[in-house]
């Protein structure tokens, strides 16, 4: 994916939707891409490295205690909650078979944008607040 194609597409996602282009492109500034082979993991289930990651090619596979969850592909992301409260990691995620390319943000980098931009952290509670009602949702079915 190029640099120029990334703010069209991070723009798509829940988290960063109705985000003014300037504070995008200030995200994308304080980001990184990085890239996982096959197999490998990308974060383990208790660590405490905090930090958003959105899938911008590959799959993933997570497991909570064990349990495998439903897979990430293109446009999934993960971390969103250890970026916020900076706590343990959640979950554990594991490269799909053809690798997986993120955009990752870390949580010193998001820090200082919500402090500057009040619109980014409303834009990323509406989102968890979406995530949290599909999941009752689930559990009542």
């Amino acid at each position: 994916m190029s640099y120029e194609s990334l703010p069209r597409f991070l723009a798509k996602i829940d988290l960063f939707e109705g985000l003014p282009a300037d504070t995008l492109t200030d995200l994308i500034g304080r980001g990184t891409t990085l890239t996982t082979p096959a197999g490998a993991s990308v974060v383990q289930q208790g660590g405490d490295d905090n930090g958003l990651q959105v899938v911008l090619e590959g799959s993933a596979e997570v497991t909570v205690n064990g349990e495998a969850r439903p897979a990430l592909g293109v446009g999934d992301y993960f971390g969103e909650i250890s970026l916020l409260d900076g706590q343990p990691r959640s979950a554990s995620v594991v490269a799909g078979p053809d690798g997986l390319t993120t955009f990752a943000l870390s949580s010193l980098a998001f820090a200082p944008v919500v402090k500057e931009n009040p619109d980014v952290a409303q834009t990323l509670l509406k989102a968890l607040c979406g995530r949290i009602r599909s999941l009752e949702a689930a559990q009542r079915a």
